[in-house]
């Protein structure tokens, strides 16, 4: 059948033209829309203009056709065979391509929209500046393809093979890119804000000046990756391979890198504020200096001495520890979460929630902190809905107090000025915290005497002794508190709040010695020592 004897039976009406032997015809501008040309044989032919829309393609041999500026909207190719075919401005919108070879096709500015190209082989297919907002790309082979500023909007390309592909300026924010291959890949530029890149393999990939705000890089592999100069900011990069990375200038602002290994990584001039300085594996890293603003203006830069900061990237976050001696019951879990959320209310230094682990006989609260400077404050609030609160708040600030009055010869005069600095944000948390009044929640009515039990354990549960501790990330406690009562296990859990708690509010405050305060400050990490 030639291209003549094809367009008059069309115009007859006809539309099946099942494995119809067309190479070399000459289709151009001809309308052949809903035609049925599965498995036909139209290599080498000249369809630049067509109408193909909803044509059935299916396992049809294109290879090397003419198809630039084609309408195959909503056609059927899947399987088809389209290597080195001329595709330049085709509208392929709504097209099935599923397990069809595109190899060294030419898709320039084509529009595929919508497309199904779930293992389909684009490798080394031209899709510069080609719209595949919303294709689906599942498996897809697109290894060195050219996709230079191509838009992926929202584009399902989980487990897609793009090594050595060039995506430099190209448009994939909020594309799913979960599990896919892109080692050495070209993403200079690019936009993956939002995208999924969990799992992917980024090995050697360019990622310079690419922005990534609000990524999922969980558990990816970036060992000698490019990132320099790339908005990182809000990203989530737990458990990342940054391996031998370029994080120069990077933008890291409150970005999630617990659990990342950044050995031999190059930090010089990353923007971490708000960024947890612990928890992560930083043997290695050149960094000569960071950006500590909140913008990333560059208006708050701190620069290392030699080997500082191996000390600023500690591995030891500081935590406050309340130890209670008793358990917790679920009524009591419930009432602790209120008293915390009411406290975080008035006062936003506490931040998240404790963790809490609940033994046998205790209970312990850990506090995470983000630096070192937080502990007194975060320990004179996590005390606030147990009845040990007034005598707990009265020591820490007497701690400091006994520093400030008997140490003042052995500190230097930053030491001086960082403990006045301590001093004027636990007065200032004071403030902000004296108005709070929590106690043990009352029941509406009066309890039966079937929850009379568990009433009574929750309110002994705030009543029972505490100690308060403090790690610094230098790894020093300090147990700024200890209950006197705490541990006696001779006496009931039921006097906790008669001899207990009486016994420890008649005594005045056990202040430490000075010089192991002044040890444990000493082992704070300050940006400006």
């Amino acid at each position: 059948m030639n291209a003549e004897e094809l367009l008059k039976k069309y115009g007859a009406g006809t539309r099946e033209f099942i494995a119809a032997d067309l190479r070399e015809a000459n289709l151009s501008g001809v309308n052949l829309s809903k035609a049925n040309l599965s498995q036909a044989n139209l290599s080498v032919s000249n369809l630049s203009g067509a109408n193909l829309s909803e044509a059935n393609l299916s396992r049809t041999k294109l290879n090397v056709a003419r198809l630039s500026g084609a309408n195959l909207t909503k056609a059927d190719l899947s399987g088809a065979n389209l290597n080195v075919a001329n595709l330049i401005r085709a509208d392929l919108s709504g097209a099935n391509l599923t397990q069809a070879a595109l190899v060294r096709a030419e898709l320039v500015l084509a529009d595929l929209s919508g497309v199904n190209l779930s293992r389909a082989n684009l490798s080394e297919a031209n899709l510069r500046e080609a719209k595949l907002r919303q294709a689906t790309l599942l498996r897809a082979n697109l290894s060195s393809a050219d996709l230079r500023s191509a838009s992926l909007t929202g584009a399902t390309l989980e487990q897609a093979n793009l090594q050595g592909a060039d995506l430099s300026k190209a448009d994939l924010s909020g594309a799913n890119l979960s599990g896919a291959e892109l080692r050495q890949a070209n993403l200079n530029q690019a936009n993956l804000s939002g995208a999924d890149l969990s799992g992917a393999n980024l090995r050697w990939a360019d990622l310079s000046g690419a922005k990534l705000h609000g990524a999922d890089l969980s558990g990816a592999k970036l060992s000698g990756a490019d990132l320099s100069r790339a908005d990182l900011s809000n990203t989530n990069l737990m458990n990342t391979s940054l391996v031998y990375a370029d994080l120069s200038q990077v933008n890291l602002i409150r970005a999630d890198w617990i659990g990342a290994d950044l050995t031999g990584a190059t930090l010089t001039g990353a923007r971490v504020h708000a960024v947890s300085r612990f928890g992560i594996k930083t043997e290695g890293i050149t960094c000569e200096w960071i950006d500590l603003s909140p913008t990333g203006d560059q208006s708050q830069i701190h620069r290392f001495a030699a080997e500082e900061h191996k000390k600023f990237f500690k591995s030891t976050p500081p935590t406050v520890q309340v130890v209670i001696d008793a358990p917790l019951s679920s009524a009591g879990h419930l009432a602790l979460a209120a008293a915390y959320h009411q406290i975080a209310q008035h006062c936003k230094t506490l931040g998240s929630p404790p963790s809490i682990d609940v033994g046998r006989r205790r209970t312990t609260l850990t506090f995470g902190l983000n630096g070192d400077e937080q502990l007194f404050a975060i320990a004179y609030v996590a005390i606030l809905p147990f009845q040990d609160a007034k005598t707990v708040r009265q020591q820490i600030l007497g701690l400091l107090n006994m520093v400030r009055s008997q140490g003042t010869q052995e500190l230097s005069v930053k030491e001086l000025e960082r403990l006045e600095q301590l001093s004027a944000a636990l007065t200032q948390i004071s403030q902000q915290t004296e108005k709070i009044r929590i106690s043990p929640p009352l029941p509406s009515q009066e309890p039966t005497p079937a929850e009379k039990p568990a009433l009574e354990r929750e309110t002994n549960f705030f009543a029972a002794p505490t100690q308060t501790i403090l790690t610094n990330s230098s790894d020093r406690t300090l147990t700024a508190y200890y209950h006197p009562m705490f541990g006696k296990r001779f006496m009931s859990p039921s006097s906790f709040a008669k001899a207990g708690l009486q016994s420890a509010t008649a005594n005045k405050p056990t202040l430490l010695p000075v010089s192991v305060v002044i040890d444990f400050l000493r082992g704070f990490y300050y940006l400006d020592r």
